[in-house]
Formats: C-alpha cells, sequence, structure tokens
C-alpha cells in the first residue's frame, strides 16, 4: 500500500494508450496546451489591461440608460 514502482506506472499508461490511442491522446494534449497558452495569454493580456484602462462612458452624455440594446432568444426545443 506505498508507493507505486517504476513498473506499476508503465502498466498504467500501457492501458491508457490501449483504451484511448495515441490519436486521441495527442488530440486531448494539444487541446489541452492550446487552452493553457490561451489562459496564460489571456491573464498577461488582461491584467496591464484592466490596471491603465481608463474609465469609458456608455451611450450620450454619461448616461448609461440611452442606449437599447436589442437582443434574441434562442429556446430549446
Amino acid at each position: 500500500m506505498g508507493t507505486f514502482s517504476i513498473w506499476h506506472w508503465v502498466i498504467v499508461l500501457l492501458i491508457v494508450v490501449l483504451v484511448f490511442g495515441t490519436k486521441k491522446l495527442k488530440n486531448i494534449g494539444t487541446d489541452l496546451g492550446a487552452a493553457v497558452k490561451g489562459f496564460k495569454d489571456g491573464v498577461k493580456d488582461g491584467a496591464p489591461a484592466a490596471d491603465n484602462a481608463p474609465a469609458q462612458q456608455v451611450g450620450q452624455s454619461g448616461n448609461s440608460h440611452s442606449q437599447t440594446i436589442d437582443v434574441e432568444t434562442k429556446t430549446k426545443s
């Protein structure tokens, strides 16, 4: 019940490859890497912009209720 040896991890890796296949594992790895890269870029780009961005007024003469936003909703059928 202690730690796992290298042979345990090799067997687990072999079973995972047999179950999912190498192509699916490659796609999962690629998608995960792209998600992490996008998250890092978003954090890097978002943090300085939020600190240095001036406050913007919405609408005419500072009145945020002067604009109407028309939105369509989709219902599940």
